[in-house]
């Protein structure tokens, strides 16, 4: 289930969900490649959920590689982390070169 990211969804879900949404922002996504997805999210906003979740602050302990941030199911490996990071990236750099 996708919490609050809008006004228009704030409205229809209540300040609880946007509240939730906004202290814990990886909630509804179960890997990063559904951040990528995500059809509200801007860019800068995907890259800050992303960061967050390739931060050490978000390391399982003893298992470097994977990484858990607050409000996913569970772990991911910190490549898939990179990979969707990088996918960004160029994803990035089409727009804006379709732009000019």
């Amino acid at each position: 289930m996708r919490l609050a990211t809008s006004h228009e969804q704030i409205h229809q879900q209540g300040l609880a969900a946007a509240l939730e949404r906004w202290l814990r922002p990886a909630v509804g996504f179960g890997h990063p490649r559904d951040v990528l997805k995500d059809p509200i999210l801007e860019a800068t906003e995907k890259r800050a959920v992303l960061s967050s979740w390739a931060s050490d602050a978000s390391a399982v302990q003893d298992q470097p590689t994977l990484r858990w941030l607050l409000g996913t199911p569970e772990p991911v490996p910190l490549a898939d982390i990179l990979e969707a990071l990088d996918r960004l990236d160029r994803q990035e750099a089409r727009d804006g070169r379709a732009q000019h």
